[in-house]
């Protein structure tokens, strides 16, 4: 008894199988599937009680996006269903059972973009623009972005260049682009058009392609809108869009009304209708509330929600954090945005390390091929991909080797070579900042070593190019018995053989070590060694033969380039600057070999009228004639695009113009902003300046028929400089100030208030007085016209200055009226004849009164200009100018013309008062010389290409009314010829 007794006590047992069972059970995993904007998919496995966070994080690590605030994942839904995305604080479970999936074992979700930036720059990483760019074109392919088709095949256009790289006349014969899906209906038309518009982009990199791509996708009229199916109090059906800028309203395809989250107080909804109070305004006693009627509550709802989102996410410097004590309450207040804002995304994207991210562009090919057996394969669509739990993507069931092995015949259509990688992204540390498309091309792997010079052409940035390859040169196989040639910084060494394809240059690197172009290729990125940039005035650039962009890099001082990586070739050609000599010796294959490349291209517009009106009676066109096609010319030009995009190749700094000036220590705090500065051969210099002679201004002078217009243009005084502006205006004879900003815009000083109240004076230093005499502003609120006294105590001076200014006009952007605009630089077209002819009056009557005085009193006024050059000056006596600038401008005083940074709105007016001037002459109009002639003697005027395209409009406008008022002056002439006839 008693053993038995102690051997149940010595032994017990633990059943583990069952436990772990029930351990399993209680975790089971859940597989989700996405589908990602390139038409891969991936499958992720999620713990059954994870909320949507935790496959939110797995796909953006999968990613590896580093800015994921602007994107989420989207459950399938079918035509008038609710759109719902992934709550990141909800079971996901929980989701999938409240939608119905038509696979309830593996859901397939869709990884879009939630948020769309209102400017791509904000955009900090090169990765994030590719997917916004898939993004875009998708939504276009599908009908959901609707655009003209000159928009879609100048965007297609972008996309050409992203893939196929620059256009070259010996691999892009006609029908190039029959293999790509690049519009909804594509035509043979259509093809040639975006063909033509490719020949523009040269230079462009996959990176400058889709930044471009966004830049003018951005302005479409539905661009980042979500819309929502409602009906008004009259049963009239309305669709609702959400955007960043607040709700706007849409009837049959048109806007009709735009509330701005600023004009809202409250957002709300109720069963099935969706309410918005707008805010009271000063002159109304009752608040204002609009219902729209939804098909269902749950639409109601999620309108309601994506108007919260959207609210929270644009306009809020943090989101508002829903308190653990008040989660009781009930109804659709409990609902708030949890996600970051997009000015805390900007913020953290700034603060990041900017790290690049090489990764594989996938092709918009209709990918039609001939399987085995002769079958005809479908083309790859959203849904036909899919991959296994290890992330490696499969099409149709089928591994990537034996993808790649049917698909060999897509590999020869498309002919680029591109490097083997998986979804995975590599990163390096590099900045990824892309160039805009009128900025200096050039690369990340830049060969100068003087980084002020890197500076001043752009920004860098690394892509892989495709690269094209004729005959049996390829980048693997490269044939070095041919003939070589070898030129020493322009002379040869020998006369080059008869077909010999490759010569040798021999660099000397200059003063900075430099030795003036890029490279771009590599074993690495599976593309040869090419010339990608030459910079100007520089060895590379001043040998004969001249390095050009596309030569292939065979030979760097004797050894072969096949089989180096990318900065083993940059290291290489870096070394060289080390050596004793300093010499670079390049055995090179010039791109241009071949008898195709030698033919003279066809030119990349011309206009073609469609009567023979125009020039019928004589091969020249006589002035009015000339004058006449110029305008229809810019008219075809905007419809077509090719115009703005001619305009996105200009230079916005000319190079050959040094900026030193304002970069010196003592002049930098005198900038509003670090990267406008003025010429040095340009700018407007102070003349016994207590501060010194800088300000940022820069004299602009347009020719005109019969004179010159001169005007200055300059940046928004800041408060330390406003006594500098004014001492400006004095020495400069001025009588006329434009102003095209209000001074504080979206919370951000955009300009000092360097003038006081009407009735009150300012002073500033060294003897200045203003006095406002009078201010009046235009019936519309538009317009400010000031009258401003300008007193120097130390000479006795006054002046009269005309100030006007424009309010509506915001930063960066357009006027929302043009006919405004134009009224309004006609009104400082007629301010500055006004002004110009007071001057001469008063000089006149000057001149007039000191000789009847002198006539009068003989010798007194002998004596008065002896004590005037003795620097003694009577107090009734008008000084003499104090400055040569004076002198000059005296007969022809500039106008005087300011924004915020002096570029941008300043140059669209300048650039519309000359076009007025020349239509007035029946002179030609060419708004792209104009910009020209500004840009180089004020660095980046018209600032970008929708102030550029918005001032073409006007001009066109103009050139209308001109033509329909000369119109109604012929017809009122010949009804009067007629009257006296009778």
């Amino acid at each position: 008894m008693l053993e038995r007794f102690r051997l149940s006590n010595l032994s017990r047992h633990y059943r583990l199988r069952s436990t772990e069972l029930a351990r399993e059970k209680k975790q089971k995993q859940q597989c989700v599937t996405v589908l990602f904007l390139d038409d891969t998919t991936h499958t992720f496995r999620i713990e059954k009680r994870a909320k949507g966070v935790d496959l939110l994080e797995q796909v953006y690590q999968f990613l590896e996006l580093s800015e994921r605030d602007y994107f989420g994942l989207l459950f399938p839904s079918k035509p008038g269903d609710v759109v719902r995305w992934v709550d990141a604080q909800k079971p996901f479970k929980k989701q999938c059972n409240s939608v119905a999936l038509d696979n309830d074992a593996v859901p397939l979700l869709e990884f879009r973009v939630k948020f769309y930036v209102s400017d791509p720059s904000r955009l900090q990483e090169e990765y994030t623009r590719y997917q916004f760019y898939l993004q875009i074109k998708r939504n276009i392919l599908l009908g959901k972005l609707p655009c003209s088709l000159n928009t879609q095949c100048l965007l297609a256009s972008y996309t050409v260049q992203s893939e196929l790289g620059d256009f070259n006349p010996t691999d892009h014969k006609a029908g190039y682009l029959s293999n790509m899906q690049l519009l909804v209906d594509q035509t043979p038309d259509a093809e040639r058009k975006i063909s033509e518009l490719h020949k523009l982009h040269r230079g462009q990199l996959p990176a400058d392609a889709e930044y471009n791509y966004l830049e003018h996708a951005k302005r479409l009229e539905l661009y980042g809108i979500d819309l929502h199916k409602a009906m008004d109090s009259n049963g009239k059906e309305l669709q609702l869009g959400v955007s960043a800028i607040g709700l706007l309203v849409f009837q049959n395809g048109l806007r009709i009304n735009t509330f701005s989250w600023s004009k809202m107080v409250k957002v709300s909804f109720k069963r099935k209708d969706f309410f918005i109070q707008l805010r009271r305004e000063p002159s109304e006693s009752y608040d204002t509330l609009l219902g729209f009627s939804m098909s269902s509550h749950k639409h109601a709802k999620a309108l309601w929600k994506s108007c919260v989102e959207h609210h929270s996410f644009f306009r809020l410097k943090r989101p508002h954090r829903l308190s653990r004590f008040l989660n009781l309450s009930l109804g659709s207040n409990r609902f708030y945005y949890s996600g970051r804002t997009e000015l805390q995304a900007v913020q953290e994207s700034k603060q990041r390390v900017k790290i690049h991210k090489a990764f594989v562009r996938s092709p918009s090919k209709r990918l039609i091929s001939i399987g085995p057996g002769g079958t005809t394969m479908p083309p790859l669509v959203n849904g036909a991909s899919g991959s296994d739990s290890n992330g490696s993507v499969s099409h149709n069931g089928k591994p990537p080797s034996a993808l790649a092995a049917t698909h060999t015949s897509i590999l020869t259509i498309t002919k680029t070579s591109r490097p083997h990688h998986d979804n995975k992204v590599t990163s390096k540390q590099l900045d990824t900042m892309p160039r805009k498309a009128w900025e200096q091309q050039s690369d990340e792997y830049d060969i100068q070593l003087d980084t002020g010079y890197i500076d001043q052409c752009g920004r860098r940035f690394e892509s892989p190019v495709p690269a094209y390859s004729t005959g049996s040169h390829s980048p693997n196989g490269t044939q070095l018995g041919a003939a070589i040639t070898t030129y020493i910084n322009g002379c040869s060494a020998g006369p080059p053989e008869s077909g010999s394809d490759l010569i040798t240059i021999r660099l000397l690197a200059d003063e900075h070590g430099r030795f003036g172009f890029n490279v771009k290729g590599g074993i690495d990125l599976g593309l040869p060694v090419q010339v990608s940039k030459v910079v100007p005035n520089t060895p590379a650039d001043r040998c004969t033969p001249r390095v050009c962009e596309g030569d292939e890099v065979v030979l760097i001082n004797g050894r072969e380039v096949v089989g180096l990586k990318h900065e083993q070739v940059v290291s290489m050609i870096k070394e060289c600057r080390n050596t004793r000599t300093g010499e670079l010796l390049l055995t090179m294959r010039p791109c241009s070999i071949g008898p195709s490349l030698t033919e003279e291209e066809e030119p990349l517009y011309q206009y073609v009228p469609e009567t023979d009106e125009i020039g019928s009676h004589s091969n020249l066109l006589d002035g009015d004639a000339l004058f006449t096609q110029s305008l229809l010319l810019l008219s075809d030009g905007l419809a077509s695009g090719a115009l703005l995009a001619q305009y996105e190749l200009m230079y916005r700094k000319n190079p050959d113009l040094a900026i030193t000036e304002a970069r010196k220590p003592e002049n930098v705090a005198k900038n509003r902003y670090r990267d406008i500065s003025p010429y040095d051969c340009t700018r407007v210099t102070l003349v016994n300046a207590s501060s010194g002679d800088y300000i940022n201004a820069n004299y602009v002078n347009m020719e005109i028929p019969g004179g010159i217009n001169r005007y200055i243009a300059t940046q928004g005084p800041l408060a330390s400089t406003t006594s500098d502006f004014w001492r400006m205006v004095q020495q400069e004879s001025s009588h006329l100030v434009v102003m095209l900003t209000t001074v504080m815009e979206a919370g951000r000083q955009k300009c000092h208030q360097y003038w006081p109240v009407t009735g009150d004076e300012l002073q500033l230093g060294e003897g200045l007085c203003i006095k406002c005499l009078t201010e009046k502003p235009d019936e519309t609120g538009s317009f400010v016209f000031r009258e401003f006294l300008l007193c120097d105590r130390r000479t006795g001076e006054q002046r009269h200055i005309q100030h006007m200014q424009y309010l509506a006009w915001p930063d960066h952007c357009v006027p929302s009226d043009p006919n405004l605009f134009l009224e309004f630089v006609e009104r400082v077209r007629n301010a500055r004849n006004r002004t110009l002819l007071q001057e001469i009056e008063e000089s006149l009557k000057q001149v007039r009164l000191m000789d009847a005085d002198a006539d009068e009193n003989g010798g007194i006024m002998g004596e008065r200009k002896c004590a005037a050059s003795n620097g003694v000056t009577p107090e009734d006596e008008t000084p003499v100018s104090t400055s040569v600038h004076q002198c000059i401008s005296a007969a022809n005083p500039p106008v005087i013309v300011h924004c915020s940074a002096g570029i941008g709105r300043t140059g669209v007016l300048i650039l519309m008062d000359t076009a007025l001037a020349l239509m007035e002459a029946r002179e030609p109009v060419y708004p792209l010389d104009i910009v020209r002639t500004m840009r180089d003697q004020r660095a980046c005027m018209v600032q970008n290409v929708s102030q550029y395209r918005f001032v073409c409009e006007c001009i066109c406008a103009a050139y209308m009314k001109m033509s329909r008022n000369s119109a109604l002056l012929a017809q009122e002439e010949g009804e009067d010829e007629d009257d006296d006839g009778d």
